[in-house]
């Protein structure tokens, strides 16, 4: 967790230390701090006020000896405000006697696998907070088809614009392409057997149970969960969240369910526009290269494809619509509070969305083979 705050002005660097400082807390290390310093504490005082902190132990007191080692090392005045008597006289202790040259001994081994241990517990803690996370998002849209969530109307709408029209034109370009490909890969084949007109086939079949669908969620990951990680993750920096937590006004409902309901509705009719694109490119290719009509496509495309296939699919678009808003919302809500945290967060936002939707893809898709759907 982050307990610090950093300030400058043109002579000097604040760093403002708040909460409580216990291991049992989870420790705060010195190098979360230097990300944030990193280029901009070069030749500035540095100002440390820990007024603000509660209870502390010996992780104040490595924070304290991390820091003054770096000042000291960089040549940075350091001003101590508020810290406790207790912890600057236990840090002047440990700097009494300087560390003999080699009494460290390292250990690759041992460091690979404490960087595994970090990794795992990290990622462990990570699949916690998604949890509870998707939890909290399920209770808020719960609570909005009782309509007891608070939540502004309007917003949905206009998300819906932005989510929606707007994403038209990428969505055009490639299912276009995605079609064509389509078509051109089938027609290599199936035309050494004389069924050309059984692209048609193909094409209607994997753009509307698989590809129109997966490829409109991956393409809302790039385009909209990280400008929705963005938002959210400003809205952190500026402490707009927080000022919604202290009036009471639950962030979920109020930011992440009109979110997740604009992208319920939109990936959806936006995987119907993405399907018959994609059909129509397919079409383009197919009378490039065989002397299948127009007509003729579209008679076997109507009886290749049916209801059950247009449901599945877009069920899917739904569970990919709601994974992009989840991820994106998370990793804006988890950002930390600096510039560069934001760009972080979108970033997380896309992965987390992709990774996501090809593991959904493959859980469905192996779930319709046993229904038979």
């Amino acid at each position: 967790p982050t307990r610090f705050e950093v300030a400058e002005d043109p002579t000097s660097v604040q760093v403002r230390l708040k909460g409580d400082w216990r291991q049992s807390e989870g420790l705060v290390h010195f190098r979360d701090l230097a990300v944030d310093l990193e280029g901009d504490a070069a030749g500035k005082r540095l100002v440390l006020d820990a007024s603000e902190i509660g209870s502390w132990d010996s992780g104040l007191v490595s924070f304290l000896v991390d820091l003054r080692r770096s000042c000291e090392s960089a040549g940075n005045e350091l001003s101590l405000s508020g810290v406790p008597s207790g912890a600057e006289r236990l840090a002047d202790i440990a700097l009494a006697v300087p560390e003999r040259e080699g009494a460290k001994r390292t250990d690759n081994l041992s460091g690979f696998v404490k960087s595994l241990g970090e990794e795992v517990i990290g990622a462990l803690k990570g699949g916690r907070e998604f949890v509870q996370f998707l939890g909290e998002a399920v209770i808020a849209l719960s609570r909005a088809v009782r309509r007891q969530a608070r939540f502004q109307g309007g917003d949905v709408f206009l998300i819906m614009h932005q989510c929606g029209p707007q994403a038209l034109p990428i969505i055009t370009l490639i299912s276009l392409l995605v079609g064509m490909i389509l078509a051109f890969v089938g027609l290599v084949q199936l035309k050494q057997f004389g069924a050309d007109i059984f692209v048609a086939n193909l094409v209607a079949v994997a753009m509307v149970r698989e590809m129109g669908g997966m490829m409109t969620g991956i393409i809302m990951s790039g385009r909209t969960g990280a400008s929705f990680a963005a938002q959210l993750g400003t809205m952190r920096v500026n402490d707009e969240i927080s000022a919604y937590e202290t009036l009471g006004i639950p962030p979920v409902e109020f930011l992440v369910l009109p979110r997740m309901l604009a992208l319920i509705i939109a990936v959806p009719l936006l995987t119907i526009y993405a399907n018959v694109i994609g059909m129509l490119g397919g079409a383009l290719v197919t009378m490039a290269m065989t002397e299948v009509s127009l007509l003729q496509f579209y008679v076997q495309t109507i009886g290749s494809v049916t209801l059950g296939d247009w449901a599945g699919g877009l069920f899917k678009a739904s569970v990919y619509g709601v994974i992009v808003a989840i991820a994106g919302c998370l990793r804006g809500m988890q950002c930390k509070k600096s510039a560069s945290a934001v760009g972080e967060a979108a970033t997380s936002a896309v992965v987390t969305s992709i990774i996501l939707i090809i593991i959904a893809e493959a859980i469905l898709t192996i779930i319709y083979t046993i229904l038979g759907v």
